[in-house]
């Protein structure tokens, strides 16, 4: 049996999923490791067992018994190491956002294009069993035409702080780092429209709220609370050229009086609930039905997405399918979030024409 070569760049609290990952999928062999902190990848080589090692991600693209990579990184050196690894004839699978700019996003889908090679974007919602299962219901109509759409991400305080707050870094603070999976979501989900117009806001009211007692909250390994230059919330109105619409809201921190998280898509011929619990309503012999699905997990499964992500990413390597999340989506996806950032910035809609921004 072949298996494909796996080499692992960055090794922070992300990785370990992809790491899992390979190590339970029988035709991953997982070879190397790379992060600038030397001592943190000879601990995560030695668990999962890996046999070398690197500070230099571009030692590792020019190790020839690679095959493929995962893209583990800060989000400014997404683009960077994907059209890197693209020249050494690796295949990618690289974590949201695929890059920091649309410029980045454009020059990542050339080099993929260039290589022949397969590269993946780590929209890991679409890979949920209850995704699988709500999509086998809309291809077949149960839903009607998805005309509306909307999704939330809020917490009343989680500001990750470190490299999550810092925006030469992360590019952005909750929209790319949460809205990014939700918004992805909702657009696979109404069947990847074109999109006509943004409009979009962005706060910066409350900072990194590292005054709160008694509460609880993630904090990256190079949490600093007297660092944040990233937004507190956004929320956008997303319209498409089919008609349909999404709402989004997402933020890092909000005087609000719990967390909340919903994902809902409403049809002609029946609604569908993600977050926090899979769904669907419909009607039949003019009664509504709320249908409650017997699944393994009411809500997104972590553990079992990131296994059909790294799954879907091997049988890909392998050339016996094709991602769910292609390079393409990549583009569009930073074609959007681009676009909620600059229309908050100049306070007007942003006008597409047949999927293109209008200069």
């Amino acid at each position: 049996m072949r298996k494909v070569k796996i080499g692992v760049i960055g090794t922070g609290s992300i990785s370990d999923a992809h790491l899992q990952s390979y190590e339970q999928n029988d035709r991953a062999d997982l070879t190397s490791v790379c992060d600038l902190n030397e001592e943190r990848a000879r601990l995560k080589a030695k668990k999962y067992g890996a046999s070398k090692v690197y500070t230099d991600y571009r030692e590792l693209l020019h190790d020839d018994e690679i095959d493929a990579v995962s893209i583990c990184t800060w989000n400014n050196t997404h683009a960077e190491i994907a059209i890197a690894a693209l020249e050494n004839g690796k295949h990618v699978l690289v974590e949201k956002p695929l890059s920091k700019t649309l410029d980045e996003a454009l020059k990542v889908k050339q080099a993929a294009e260039n290589s022949g090679k397969i590269l993946q974007v780590g929209f890991v919602r679409r890979y949920d069993n209850n995704i699988h299962t709500l999509k086998k219901f809309i291809e077949n109509g149960d839903l009607g035409d998805i005309y509306y759409a909307k999704a939330s991400s809020l917490r009343r305080l989680g500001n990750p702080g470190g490299w999550f707050s810092d925006k030469d870094i992360s590019g952005g603070g909750p929209l790319l780092d949460v809205g990014v999976h939700i918004i992805d979501l909702c657009w696979y989900l109404m069947g990847r429209p074109k999109v006509k117009s943004i409009s979009g806001n962005t706060y910066s009211q409350l900072g990194n709220r590292s005054n709160i007692k008694n509460l609880s909250f993630y904090k990256a390994a190079d949490y600093d609370p007297t660092k944040n230059t990233v937004e507190d919330l956004a929320n956008a109105i997303i319209r498409f050229e089919n008609g349909a619409s999404l709402v989004v809201d997402v933020c890092y921190t909000l005087h609000a009086q719990k967390d909340e998280s919903i994902i809902k898509l409403y049809g002609d011929k029946g609604g569908a609930e993600i977050d926090p619990e899979f769904k669907i309503i419909t009607e039949k012999y003019n009664t509504i039905l709320n249908i409650a699905p017997q699944v393994d997990s009411a809500g997104f499964d972590f553990a079992s997405g990131f296994q059909n992500e790294i799954d879907c990413f091997i049988s890909s390597c392998l050339g016996e399918a094709v991602p769910l999340s292609s390079v393409d989506d990549g583009v569009e996806m930073m074609k959007i979030l681009t676009a909620i950032y600059e229309s908050s910035q100049k306070g007007i809609e942003i006008q597409f024409d047949k999927g293109k921004v209008q200069i």
